[in-house]
């Protein structure tokens, strides 16, 4: 017998595989489930003014949304983490707080422990209970971890990759995730981490950042960020985005939008389709590819909403919607959790599963973070499942370094948890460097995975 022949004895059954594709429909969770929004209409529910009107911001705010149905040490737990540990404020679309824990039930305990458990409230809403006990921070955290604002060349613009610039507009989201990778600069400050600012106007930032465009012909893709394009006022985002277009040698544009998952109701709004439409069109006559990037990190997050807002973008002519998810433990770290929410995304909402990053050595991120080793297992894991196109790559962001796919790993310390990478290019500020394409760029494991004498190092190095 061949090793692709079956087996001819039939009480011998067929092993199963490690995942089963099962298809599920989008649900929108019941809003009224939530004694403050009892009362909430659809109507309200999807207005964009109403949902950032509503935005929980504290927990006095959180309490009148969940009346009697949370437990006071759940609420002691989100104040602990907001005085001691949090590098975000707290800022959750009603949207977003509905996606969690959709089928907890009423009564306080069990609904206390879904919350505890829930995946989006892990990282949209941390707790203290959360956090790394031993290593809340790994020794080699930064906050601004892969050094963007240290690569601008006009406030806001960074150049790290040959061909490609980020366009930093605003500091600001509709909604704050707890792992910002920018918490250095976006949103409000926090108890632990007084925020840097952005210095100049609006318009005198463009302005500077469209005289670089113009100025630097090997520029051909922009990533129009922040914080998150959905802050900008819509009029204002489009007259930078024509006059990105008027740039020849700009080929393509990305929009970057967690809003699109978070606030989808903004992507609903007339103003903002028809200017989006306009956009659109005016990218297609000069042959420029317009996408959204939009950032998902569990299956839960997707709704009927999430996936008309899609849509409505790619029928006025966005070329692609795609997803830049974070790995986080005990969000989507396992390769089941990742394939339920790639197939949400791509079967159910037409977003391309794209990107999941490691998540980034900021402060007190241990308890997210994973190390290289089971970021590699995960990509294992979830291959062949998925359409080629469809499978997402997992990659580390390697500080000075930028996007490397887990598996490009030139050297691995596993006991002590530190890997090391090379790159192909300089950024802008080592164009003079002769060591930067030989040199090896360190990243680091989280403390916690590592075997005992690992450990043992660090307490006694780090």
């Amino acid at each position: 017998m061949t090793a692709t022949q079956e087996s001819a004895d039939p009480s011998i059954e067929l092993a199963e595989q490690p995942y089963t594709y099962r298809r599920v429909e989008l649900v929108e969770p019941d809003w009224r489930r939530f004694p403050g929004w009892r009362d909430v209409t659809e109507a309200e529910w999807r207005d964009a003014q109403w949902q950032r009107v509503h935005c929980v911001r504290n927990v006095k705010q959180l309490r009148a949304v969940m009346g009697n149905l949370l437990e006071e040490r759940f609420y002691e737990d989100l104040v602990a983490d907001q005085q001691e540990m949090a590098t975000m404020s707290m800022l959750l679309p009603p949207q977003m707080l509905n996606t969690m824990a959709p089928h907890a039930g009423t009564d306080p305990a069990k609904v206390t422990e879904a919350f505890y458990a829930d995946p989006i409230r892990r990282y949209m809403m941390p707790l203290r209970a959360d956090r790394d006990p031993d290593w809340p921070s790994h020794p080699h955290s930064q906050r601004d971890s892969l050094h963007e604002a240290e690569m601008w060349v006009v406030e806001g613009l960074t150049h790290r990759y040959p061909t490609k610039v980020l366009a930093e507009l605003l500091s600001t989201c509709p909604q704050y995730c707890g792992h910002c990778t920018r918490m250095d600069l976006v949103g409000n400050s926090t108890p632990l981490i007084d925020k840097h600012k952005l210095a100049l106007k609006p318009v005198d930032r463009q302005d500077a950042m469209i005289d670089y465009l113009k100025r630097t012909p090997g520029v051909r893709d922009v990533v129009v960020s922040g914080g998150d394009v959905a802050n900008v006022p819509w009029h204002q985002l489009e007259a930078f985005l024509m006059r990105v277009l008027d740039i020849e040698t700009v080929r393509d544009i990305r929009l970057a939008t967690k809003a699109l998952a978070g606030l989808p109701q903004h992507w609903l709004q007339p103003k903002v389709v028809e200017g989006l439409a306009r956009v659109a069109g005016t990218a297609r006559r000069r042959g420029v590819n317009l996408a959204i990037h939009t950032h998902v990190n569990h299956a839960q997050s997707v709704t009927p909403l999430v996936a008309e807002a899609t849509r409505t973008a790619l029928d006025v002519g966005v070329r692609d919607v795609r997803n830049q998810g974070v790995l986080m433990r005990g969000v989507n770290a396992t390769s089941a959790d990742l394939l339920d929410l790639c197939f949400a995304l791509q079967g159910e909402a037409n977003i391309l599963p794209y990107y999941f990053y490691m998540c980034d050595m900021i402060p007190n991120a241990e308890h997210w973070r994973l190390a290289v080793w089971e970021a590699q297992e995960l990509q294992h894991a979830i291959m062949g499942y998925l359409p080629g196109y469809a499978t997402p790559r997992i990659v580390c962001d390697v500080p000075y370094v930028g996007k490397r796919w887990v598996h490009q790993i030139a050297e691995y310390d596993r006991e002590r948890g530190i890997s090391y990478w090379t790159k192909n290019y300089r950024t802008g500020i080592e164009l003079d460097d002769p060591e930067a394409l030989r040199r090896r760029y360190p990243y680091y494991d989280p403390v916690s995975t590592l075997p005992e004498a690992g450990q043992q190092w660090w307490r006694e190095n780090g």
